[in-house]
C-alpha cells in the first residue's frame, strides 16, 4: 500500500520518530478530493495518519503548508504532528478517531475554532477571495458555461459587491480556505482542522461563510454564530460583510465546479441537472452522504449555489448590506 519508492524512507522516518521500523494494520483513507495518498497505520499499538505529499500541479514543492499546520497544532486546532518532511514529502500526525459531529455541536464549537485560526500570526502567503472569484468568474464567462441571459444580472450584482467591499490589509487573517466537512475532524469532544494545503491569509468572512453553509439556517443562527466567533454581539456592519462575502462564495462554487466539469469535455445543460434544496444538500454533505469527486454531484452542488444566489440577490437584505458596507461611518 505504501509506494515502493517510499518504503525505505518510511522505515527511516518511523525509526527516527518512534524508534521502530515496522507498523501494523495499515489502511488507505479515501475521503476528500486531494490526490494525496493518505493512510492509517498503527505503530506500537497507537494509530497515526501517514500522508504523502500531493504530486499534482497544485501542490507546493516547498510544503509550505506544513508550517501552517504547525501553527494550527500550537493553537490546539490541528492534530499533533510527529513528522513533516519537506524533502521526502512524508507527514505523520495523530489519528483522530472520528465520531458523528451533530450540527448543534458544530454550531457551538466551530466559531471558537475559527477564531483561534484567525488569531494566529499571519502566514507567508496571501490570496484574497475576490482575486480567486474574479479569476474563475472571468473563465466561466469566457467559456459560456451558462447562457448570458441567465447570469448577466448575477454578475452585475456581484460587480457591485466588489466595488464597495473593503480590501484592507488589516482585514486579512490566516485562513484554512477549504473547510469542507471531511476536513473537520470531531473526536466526540473537540473539533480539529485537517488538510491545510489551501491555507493562506484571506478575508476572515471567507472561512466564516463556508462554515455557515452548514451550520447557519436562519437569522438567529447567524447571530449566534457571529456572536460566538467575535465573543460579543456582532455589529450590523459585520453582518453585512458576512452576507456580501457569502454571495461571492456562492458564485465561486458555481464557477469552480462547473469549470471543473467542463474541463473534462462534458457539455453542461442546466436543465438536466437534478435540483436539490440548499439546506438539504448541505445536511447530506455534513453527514458524508455526498461525494463531490463525481461530476454529477459537482454539477448538482453548483446548481444548489446558483439557485441560492439567485434568491439572495433579490432580497431587501442584499440592498441593505450594500448600503451598510458602503457607509464607512458604520464600520
Amino acid at each position: 500500500m505504501i509506494p515502493e519508492d517510499k518504503l525505505i524512507e518510511v522505515k527511516r522516518v518511523l525509526y527516527s520518530t518512534f524508534g521502530v521500523t515496522t507498523y501494523d494494520n495499515i489502511k488507505e483513507l479515501t475521503t476528500g478530493l486531494s490526490n494525496a495518498l493518505v493512510l492509517r497505520i498503527e505503530v506500537q499499538g497507537k494509530p497515526y495518519l501517514l500522508k504523502f505529499a500531493r504530486t499534482d500541479a497544485l501542490s507546493d514543492p516547498t510544503l509550505y503548508y506544513y508550517s501552517c499546520m504547525r501553527a494550527g497544532v500550537e493553537a490546539g486546532i490541528a492534530p499533533k504532528i510527529w513528522y513533516a518532511g519537506v524533502e521526502d514529502g512524508i507527514y505523520i500526525a495523530d489519528f483522530v478517531d472520528l465520531k458523528p459531529f451533530p450540527l448543534v455541536e458544530a454550531k457551538n464549537k466551530l466559531p471558537e475554532v475559527l477564531y483561534k485560526l484567525h488569531s494566529l500570526p499571519l502566514f507567508t502567503k496571501t490570496i484574497h477571495s475576490f482575486d480567486t472569484f474574479n479569476r474563475f468568474a472571468k473563465r466561466f464567462r469566457e467559456m459560456n458555461i451558462l447562457p448570458e441571459n441567465m447570469t448577466e444580472d448575477i454578475f452585475k450584482s456581484l460587480e457591485r459587491i466588489t466595488n464597495v467591499y473593503p480590501r484592507n490589509m488589516e482585514d486579512l487573517v490566516p485562513c484554512h480556505n477549504d473547510l469542507k466537512p471531511e476536513n473537520i475532524l470531531y473526536d466526540g469532544k473537540r473539533a480539529w482542522l485537517s488538510d491545510w494545503e489551501a491555507a493562506f491569509n484571506n478575508d476572515r468572512y471567507s472561512d466564516l461563510s463556508i462554515i455557515a453553509n452548514f451550520v447557519v439556517t436562519n437569522e438567529r443562527d447567524e447571530s449566534d454564530f457571529l456572536n460566538k466567533y467575535f465573543g460579543r454581539n456582532a455589529t450590523i456592519y459585520e453582518h453585512a460583510r458576512f452576507y456580501l462575502m457569502s454571495q461571492i462564495m456562492h458564485m465561486s462554487y458555481i464557477s469552480v465546479f462547473m469549470l471543473t466539469v467542463a474541463a473534462t469535455g462534458k457539455r453542461i445543460d442546466i436543465n438536466t441537472i437534478k435540483k436539490y434544496d440548499f439546506r438539504d444538500f448541505h445536511n447530506r454533505m455534513w453527514k458524508g452522504e455526498i461525494d463531490l469527486a463525481f461530476n454529477e454531484s459537482r454539477l448538482e452542488y453548483a446548481l444548489v449555489h446558483l439557485e441560492q444566489l439567485r434568491q439572495t440577490l433579490r432580497t431587501k437584505r442584499f440592498e441593505d448590506s450594500m448600503r451598510i458596507v458602503s457607509n464607512t461611518d458604520l464600520k
